[in-house]
């Protein structure tokens, strides 16, 4: 019996919800490590859908949820969500949420500054959700920002809020935005301590104690490993590190702690907002993956972009960001199309690639390399075996695995949980 990390090997939005809902069940404890309220996890569990932001998704299944140090909260998003899931008959209590004591807050001037920083970018905005993510991410290594267990402080506070606002008001008052005032933040946070502060901890603690007792850990991502601010299509990318190693720093625990790793990929490409693709498709195809797949972000709302399955690009995310399986989701949108078209390399500039460069201008340069295959007349969804896929499907997700040099333990065939393939049990290693 061993741990799983759950992490997106694409640009985000995979299906990760689907695939943690499903080993939730299995699991003790669920983690979340890193990222912030900019991420969307849709939960379908019988005639009830869950979108959840913050929340660990190992609460729809009863278990206990924790938000790891390494995400940064927004204390009034959090409590909207929880009162909201509660509406859907889910509890939601200091008994089964925690949130790590070390955790950094998102306060009202973190989105007023992303808004008016991609504003002023214009036509060469990051396409970021506006909601104060990468602002808090910056203020937290620049050792300014306010914790959660700071609500227990009045003073530090008070002081920590001179310092912030020092900072911001100046860059607001820069970009011709309005500034905060320091008694009215004071006072919202500290009408907000209350509420929050029942569930704090040193989450690094209890999960010490979960692990030595020998319960389950599941470790639950965001984003995903092309958003990585290393690792990812810079500078269109997250403000964190969405890389599977990231679970140990993000929530306390050793880096053997981890155990599996397994990475979510759509059996196409998606991508929201700006960056580059080199698999996209804009014509009629491209339409169709997007009808056929609901490609609506669960945070943003935004039509997702959408093109062909990028071999290059899964095999980079498998690499650096320690996948050991696959979990492909949405096989299903593939049905009857006569042929299909996988990304196996990069032209650039005459030059052939089977990775993404680094560089953004080389990035928007890449040209997909296309292997053609042959599709499948028959349905793939809500199977539950090999034997209700048709060969042609087989053939497919095997190339897949060939490409991408990892195995496809997991294959999901609808959006409903048991509408699942397994091959491989991550929590047995």
């Amino acid at each position: 019996m061993t741990n799983v990390a759950v992490i997106g090997a694409q640009w985000g939005d995979e299906g990760k919800g689907k695939v943690v809902d499903w080993l939730a069940s299995r699991a003790d404890v669920v983690v979340r490590f890193q990222g912030g309220h900019n991420a969307g996890h849709t939960l379908v569990v019988g005639n009830q859908t869950y979108k959840l932001s913050l929340l660990p998704s190992g609460l729809v299944r009863g278990k206990l949820g924790i938000i790891g140090n390494g995400v940064v909260v927004d204390p009034e998003a959090l409590l909207a969500e929880i009162e909201r899931v509660r509406a859907q008959g889910l509890k939601v209590s200091p008994e089964t949420l925690r949130i790590a004591e070390n955790a950094i807050l998102i306060l009202p001037l973190h989105p007023a500054i992303d808004r008016a920083r991609e504003a002023a970018r214009g036509e060469r905005k990051i396409g970021t959700t506006g909601r104060g993510i990468g602002p808090a991410y910056e203020d937290k290594v620049a050792r300014r920002a306010i914790r959660v267990c700071d609500l227990a402080e009045p003073e530090t506070l008070s002081e920590k809020l001179d310092e912030l606002l020092l900072h911001h008001n100046t860059l607001l008052r820069g970009l011709g935005a309005e500034t905060f005032e320091k008694q009215a933040l004071l006072d919202r946070l500290l009408a907000l301590a209350p509420q929050i502060l029942p569930y704090a901890e040193p989450a690094w603690e209890r999960l010490d104690e979960a692990r030595r007792a020998g319960k389950r850990i599941l470790f639950e991502g965001a984003q995903a490993v092309m958003l990585d601010v290393d690792h990812g299509t810079y500078p269109f990318v997250t403000s964190s590190n969405t890389v599977a190693a990231t679970a140990a720093s993000g929530s306390g625990v050793a880096p053997s702690a981890i155990g599996f790793v397994l990475g979510i990929a759509k059996a196409y490409s998606t991508r929201v907002g700006s960056g580059p693709f080199p698999s996209e498709l804009t014509d009629e195809t491209g339409a169709l993956l997007g009808d056929r797949g609901h490609e609506f972000g669960t945070v943003t709302g935004r039509r997702r972009r959408c093109g062909w399955f990028d071999a290059a690009m899964v095999r980079q995310a498998v690499k650096v960001g320690g996948i050991q399986g696959l979990a492909l989701t949405k096989l299903d949108v593939l049905d009857g199309l006569p042929e299909l078209k996988v990304c196996i390399g990069y032209d650039i500039g005459g030059e052939v690639l089977r990775r993404l460069p680094a560089a953004p201008r080389a990035q928007a340069a890449a040209r997909p390399i296309y292997e053609t295959m042959e599709g499948w007349s028959g349905s793939t969804r809500g199977a539950r075996s090999w034997a209700e896929l048709p060969a042609q499907a087989i053939k497919y997700v095997r190339r897949i695995e060939e490409l991408v040099e990892a195995p496809v333990t997991l294959l999901s065939t609808s959006p409903e949980r048991d509408d699942t393939i397994l091959m491989r049990d991550p929590f047995e290693g």
